[in-house]
């Protein structure tokens, strides 16, 4: 078994790290949650909407005559700043985000197949009649994805 990661996470860290968090969240208090009915109707501006709506704004500013009454520009410039300040956080968030859940499935990964790897040995244990393996391998063995305690009782029901 390879071990490709190899690191620890003081509790000093995780205090420091929520409280950098909560930091952006104080800085950021207007932001908002959607529905996923809300996400999924939503037009989206992605990096190919980006240039249009940004230029879409520049004519709007510059022939206010022809701005429908129902658009306010004040707002439409607002939300097209926001949109921008947002992707300068977003970005290095996202990159974050990524190596965290990265390093999150490696880790999970490793800690798994060694978890396995003993399950592994204290089953022949157990099966050797090794003393206090049966325990050990019973526990382990209701604890098992997929064959819960209350799996095995079940099978041994079934006809």
């Amino acid at each position: 078994m390879e071990n490709q990661i190899s690191i620890t996470i003081s509790e000093e860290a995780v205090a420091n790290i929520n409280k950098a968090i909560a930091t952006i969240n104080e800085n950021l208090p207007d932001l908002i949650n959607l529905t996923v009915d809300d996400r999924h109707q939503l037009p989206k501006m992605g990096d190919k909407t980006i240039a249009f709506v940004n230029k879409s704004f520049e004519y709007a500013s510059q022939n206010p005559t022809i701005v429908p009454s129902f658009l306010d520009l004040t707002e439409f410039a607002k939300d097209t700043a926001v949109v921008t300040s947002l992707k300068r956080i977003l970005m290095p968030l996202e990159q974050l985000n990524e190596k965290l859940s990265d390093t999150n499935l490696l880790a999970g990964s490793e800690a798994y197949m060694a978890a396995l790897v003993f399950y592994t040995a204290v089953k022949g244990a157990a099966k050797a009649g090794q003393p206090g393996m049966k325990n050990i391998y019973d526990d382990l063995q209701s604890r098992f994805p997929g064959r819960g305690g209350n799996n095995a009782a079940k099978n041994k029901t079934v006809h």
